[in-house]
């Protein structure tokens, strides 16, 4: 009697043993919160940035500026309104620029940066969004200076000695020729 209960119970234990793998559960959920708050800090701080630029152009009433759709101001240096091809994607641009501060600061001068030569959205060049969006609103010949909010320019990671985060800055780019390809 004892041998058969034994052998029962020991038929038991195999049976319900062999169970397979359970997949462990997580110890914690996310509810995406940090993603809400993140996206939350980056509005007021845009918002921030936009009241600064925009006190700063009221300022400055000898020049005439211009709101892109991109997100950013600008201004002409020189204008060249014989010119009607702006570049287009596949064009390729060469350029000068250079990135200064709101107080005239040079952060990174023409000579440092050099001439640049530009594929229109096809180059995988290191070049900030505004720099790279102001220049398809201009034409060859032309000096715009770009007042850009910190998203457009450097934002969060800055330039290592030079610029910290989150900072607006202006550039200034002179667009020296336009090579149109057929696309």
């Amino acid at each position: 009697m004892f041998s058969k209960l034994f052998y029962i119970a020991l038929f038991s234990m195999l049976v319900f043993s062999c169970k397979g793998p359970e997949a462990r559960r997580p110890i914690q959920s996310h509810s995406g919160t940090f993603i809400k708050e993140s996206a939350k800090r980056n509005k007021e701080l845009y918002d921030k940035e936009k009241k600064f630029i925009e006190k700063t152009i009221a300022k400055d009433s000898s020049k005439t500026y211009y709101s892109s759709e991109n997100g950013f101001w600008y201004y002409y240096n020189r204008r060249d309104t014989s010119q009607t091809k702006s570049p287009q994607v596949g064009d390729y641009v060469e350029f000068t620029y250079d990135i200064k501060d709101f107080n005239g600061n040079n952060i990174l001068t023409k000579e440092e940066n050099g001439v640049q030569r530009y594929k229109i959205d096809q180059s995988n060049q290191d070049l900030i969004s505004g720099v790279r969006e102001g220049i398809k609103l201009m034409k060859e010949g032309e000096t715009v200076t770009f007042l850009l909010p910190s998203y457009k320019a450097y934002g969060y990671y800055g330039i290592e000695d030079k610029l910290g985060t989150n900072i607006p800055v202006q550039s200034t780019i002179t667009l020296r020729s336009i090579e149109h390809t057929e696309n």
